[in-house]
């Protein structure tokens, strides 16, 4: 299984407090945030927006929640062979004007996610097509209320192989469709900034939705080998033993998944989201970690840096 320069969930992988995320460096990670801090000043690479969705849904016998997860490909340059949630960066088109919109209004979402408005406007759009593209699961309906059933026809098939193909937009998807985005169906719960040793970084937010009735996930991906349902703690059992990678980002969601009891108190819940961004610091022992303040407490380094637009 592919190591990340993100650093994985393992046995040390633990919140040191309730107000900072402490992740070990080893191996490769440490030899590259070692390269990057000898190497002096440096210009961080530009991160690009992004999105991604936590689709949950109750647990059988509704003991707690399950989450759909993705494991990326291995030949993915991101995160190859990680278990992740559906999602990617934002696209020109997302930036196309959408005209079936319910839920808060564009405006709502900037003020919540703390970005301008163009930029909200885009991410939840993001997230609607990202879902969909990945997962086969539409967020969208005919008007407030409602949502598109019956999913598994060629020509939805056909949408999804366009909108990543980047030849439709949700925009003109929705507007041909006579649809309207339920962005009320989204619920925010955290904003994360890939780390400036990077060379890859996305400044990317977090959703949650509820699975919409009559509509069932599957992995609709070539970016991943397999779609599975599953409950954080297993997820957890089985990165402690080497059997599944879960990023930093990931793991502090699926934290949050479990300790919300049930999906319907996970998505309704507006938490802090200040944004997280891990940094080399040196930790209790001596040894240096990645660090970073969680959202409500003093910004760690460099978690506030102005997004670009």
């Amino acid at each position: 299984m592919t190591a990340t320069a993100w650093g994985s969930a393992r046995p040390g992988f633990e919140q040191a407090d309730s107000a900072t995320l402490e992740v070990p460096l080893d191996g490769a990670l440490r030899d590259l945030v070692e390269a990057y801090l000898a190497g002096g000043p440096a210009t961080p690479a530009v991160p690009r927006y992004a999105a991604t969705v936590m689709l949950v849904r109750p647990a059988p016998r509704r003991r707690g929640s399950e989450v759909f997860m993705l494991r990326r490909a291995a030949a993915m340059a991101f995160a190859a062979g990680a278990m992740v949630f559906p999602g990617g960066r934002v696209d020109d088109g997302d930036l196309d004007a959408v005209t079936g919109w319910a839920g808060p209004t564009p405006e709502q979402w900037a003020q919540r996610m703390g970005c301008p408005v163009v930029t909200a406007r885009a991410v939840v759009v993001a997230a609607v097509r990202e879902l969909f593209e990945e997962t086969g699961v539409l967020l969208a309906g005919s008007g407030p209320g409602s949502v598109v059933r019956d999913l598994d026809g060629p020509q939805w098939a056909e949408d999804r192989v366009r909108l990543a193909g980047h030849e439709l937009s949700m925009g003109e998807l929705a507007a041909r469709r006579g649809l309207v985005l339920r962005t009320d169906l989204l619920g925010l719960r955290s904003h994360w900034l890939t780390p400036e040793f990077e060379p890859r970084r996305y400044d990317t937010y977090f959703f949650a939705a509820a699975v919409p009735q009559g509509q069932t996930p599957a992995s609709c991906t070539t970016e991943a080998s397999e779609g599975v349902w599953s409950r954080p703690h297993q997820l957890f059992v089985e990165a402690a033993v080497g059997r599944v990678v879960l990023l930093p980002p990931t793991a502090y969601n699926l934290r949050q998944l479990d300790r919300a009891g049930t999906p319907e108190r996970f998505v309704a819940e507006e938490p802090p989201v200040d944004r997280i961004m891990l940094a080399a610091t040196t930790g209790a022992d001596g040894t240096r970690v990645l660090s970073a303040a969680l959202p409500g407490t003093c910004a760690s380094p460099g978690s506030q840096t102005p997004a670009t637009d």
